[in-house]
């Protein structure tokens, strides 16, 4: 094989194999989302050019083993007729995974798809000291284990009780699995400090006596590799986009500026201390960022 700029064909998704002269194709997969035309176009391209069958990763994403160096353009075109594209590979931000969030599963707080699609817009493929990790999950549920990602987000319910609508049922006290709710003479008593967001009370009310705001909970700095661990929680509720965006694009700069090359988030957080990346969250959080 002639020189070959393995460096460049990891950035477009194309991952050496040990079998010389093969790579493994990663392709870009958003909020774990293919549309049939995708799927068929896959399917074509791995049945033509690989060796018939595709791999699901961990992330949602999809890979098409044994592409052969000199098929690699070809490839490439066959793959955009179907809209579908090369992943990224290396020190950069990866592919945004998510659940089905609100639009489709009746515990979803918050539409999955819609933010990871607007992730994806605003930071897939950014060069950074290493590679950084979205996850975005619809409830407490948290199917996409959201605090196993660098940064991730996940859905919250804000309630609120209203007096006059409550029945005194007590189906809401039976539906929380934290025991923030308890009634006496009658009445509700919600327990803040014990509510985790879930919403489970105003789903499960049958006269809608828990009003709700949708809302965001966010992680930094999860890990799920050599080392293990569990993203921080150090903000309050979030409860809109823009103070959302206004925080992730915080983070994602704290990041680029303060890691070292080959360094996760969590480790430069480690670093760097935590009270500090704290400091710069806050000041996103409220509606700026200091120099």
């Amino acid at each position: 094989m002639a020189e070959v700029d393995f460096a460049a064909l990891k950035k477009g998704g194309f991952m050496r194999q040990k079998q010389k002269g093969y790579f493994s194709l990663r392709l870009q997969v958003v909020g774990g989302q293919l549309t049939a035309e995708n799927v068929k176009k896959i399917s074509e391209v791995a049945e033509k050019y690989g060796r018939g069958y595709v791999h699901l990763t961990s992330r949602q994403g999809v890979e098409i083993p044994f592409i052969r160096f000199e098929d690699i353009e070809e490839v490439r075109r066959e793959l955009a007729k179907g809209g579908v594209k090369p992943g990224v590979c290396g020190p950069r931000v990866r592919t945004v995974t998510a659940c089905q969030g609100s639009a489709v599963c009746p515990s979803g707080n918050i539409d999955t798809q819609d933010i990871a699609q607007e992730l994806d817009a605003r930071y897939f493929g950014r060069d950074l000291p290493h590679k950084f990790k979205f996850g975005v999950t619809g409830c407490q549920n948290n199917c996409l284990k959201a605090e196993e990602n660098d940064l991730g987000i996940k859905g919250a319910l804000d309630v609120k009780w209203v007096e006059d609508k409550c029945i005194s049922c007590g189906v809401c006290e039976k539906a929380c699995r934290e025991g923030a709710i308890s009634m006496a003479d009658g009445k509700i008593v919600l327990d803040e400090r014990r509510c985790n967001y879930c919403g489970r009370c105003a789903k499960s009310c049958p006269t809608d006596a828990w009003e709700g705001e949708n809302a965001y909970l966010v992680s930094f700095g999860g890990l799920f590799g050599n080392t293990i661990h569990k993203g921080d929680a150090i903000l309050p509720l979030i409860r809109s986009k823009e103070q959302l965006y206004r925080v992730t694009d915080a983070a994602i700069q704290f990041f680029a500026d303060h890691a070292k090359p080959g360094e996760r988030f969590k480790f430069t957080l480690d670093r760097v201390g935590l009270e500090t990346f704290k400091e710069k969250m806050e000041e996103a959080y409220n509606g700026g960022i200091s120099d």
